[in-house]
């Protein structure tokens, strides 16, 4: 997927404000398959601010990659609050990256319950040694819609993060 110029220059001022604070970021996807880090690593000189990334599409790479427990997976589900700060804490604790951000939701257009619709996205981020943030959204549109979004929102989160 091509990246617009106003996302590349998102993780470009993004890259520039983590490098000049000395930190690296990982990042533990599900519903985004890896584009937060694709984003980020489309900037050339990255690799010295993203440190890793995961991409957790299925339970069990989230409970062997990350340690998310599977109580947690089983009492809430995937897409749920507890899973997006289960994943981002578990991010930090398989990486030495200095912040962790995470997002896990339904894109679409099928996997949808009425409790969990399309659209339903979940994220977290996380600086070392800090409570995570934590937010729920429900984006609207198409599968890559969603996915950019839920894209745009780690990034604002990762923005607070660093101002924090």
């Amino acid at each position: 997927m091509p990246f617009s110029p106003a996302l590349t220059g998102t993780a470009a001022a993004l890259l520039d404000a983590y490098r000049r604070s000395s930190l690296r970021i990982v990042t533990a996807e599900s519903c985004t398959g890896g584009l937060i880090a694709a984003c980020l690593t489309e900037i050339a000189g990255s690799s010295d601010v993203v440190e890793r990334g995961f991409v957790t599409y299925s339970n069990q790479s989230k409970l062997e990659l990350l340690g998310v427990p599977t109580e947690t997976l089983e009492k809430h589900g995937a897409v749920s609050p507890h899973v997006a700060r289960a994943m981002v804490e578990g991010a930090l604790a398989h990486s030495p990256a200095d912040v962790a951000v995470a997002v896990t939701g339904i894109a679409g257009p099928g996997g949808a319950t009425p409790a969990k619709p399309v659209g339903l996205v979940y994220l977290a981020c996380q600086r070392r040694g800090r409570e995570p943030l934590i937010e729920r959204h429900q984006f609207h549109g198409d599968r890559q819609a969603v996915r950019v979004a839920a894209l745009e929102a780690a990034f604002e989160l990762l923005r607070q993060e660093l101002d924090d």
